[in-house]
């Protein structure tokens, strides 16, 4: 069997294309799977606070409640198998799939050790007044086996916040972020933003550093708009990365390609 190569986006189903990756062989998963809150639109055209908003409604995010959960199943067990045993697991999700995920994780015997938290700077305006403004994602974070990873000496030498005496501080697990803007944010021909749910590079960048060392392994089976693969190539990590929809793909391999190097492998 040829397993897929690494340094490479592959187009194609995670749940095909997970199987074709050698066992045991990833270092750690960062993922940021659909969270099914599709099926709506929203558009706030011309907002004052924070230019135009439109909700995520994708087609690839609309699942059942139990089609949902038997996917979530799938790809996590199948990454599982391709995650050392002291690898780590990095989930990105909502309140919308938390649970579903949780559950997921729990049925490969993962360890769950936090659920970092990604509150919004600038969160899609509450037009409804009929609840709290959604202001947070959550990453859950957890573990195969013992032995994980974890540079918390590099991840405090990062850390923006420090203690009163401006000594450094280690990182605790509430992360501050606006919403991707600016030159970091990938744009379609329209206009709008090419993908819904691109990450922080920062973000990508904390979890990479903590739970990865130099030239290790990192999978990402949502590959997206390449966030993950971009972080890697600065930090001197090989990277996986799978992705269904080629406009995606093709979008990514150009950031990809244009990334800083940092660190050379």
């Amino acid at each position: 069997m040829s397993y897929l190569a690494v340094e490479k986006i592959h187009l194609g189903d995670c749940l095909d294309l997970l199987k074709k990756i050698q066992p045991k062989s990833v270092d750690m998963i960062f993922a940021d799977p659909p969270y099914n809150i599709s099926g709506k639109s929203l558009n706030l055209k011309g907002n004052t606070t924070g230019g135009d908003w439109f909700k995520i409604n994708e087609d690839w995010d609309v699942y059942s409640e139990t089609d949902y959960q038997l996917f979530s199943d799938s790809w996590i067990a199948r990454s599982y198998d391709t995650l050392k045993d002291s690898g780590s697991f990095y989930v990105c999700c909502s309140q919308h799939n938390v649970d579903a995920v949780m559950q997921s994780l729990r049925k490969v015997h993962c360890k769950i050790n936090n659920i970092l938290v990604w509150q919004k700077s600038n969160p899609m305006p509450n037009t409804t007044k009929r609840l709290y403004t959604h202001s947070v994602e959550f990453i859950i974070w957890a573990v195969k086996g013992k032995g994980w990873t974890f540079n918390a000496t590099e991840l405090r030498d990062i850390n923006p916040d420090v203690q009163k005496d401006g000594s450094p501080r280690m990182m605790r697990d509430v992360w501050n972020f606006p919403v991707v803007q600016g030159p970091e944010r990938l744009h379609s021909e329209n206009g709008r933003a090419l993908h819904p749910t691109q990450k922080p590079e920062e973000l990508v960048r904390r979890t990479v550093i903590a739970s990865s060392n130099f030239g290790d392994l990192v999978l990402d089976p949502f590959m997206g708009s390449g966030t993950t693969a971009v972080v890697c190539k600065r930090e001197g990590r090989r990277w996986i990365g799978i992705e269904r929809d080629a406009a995606y793909v093709e979008a990514a391999r150009r950031r990809i390609k244009s990334a800083r190097v940092i660190r050379n492998l």
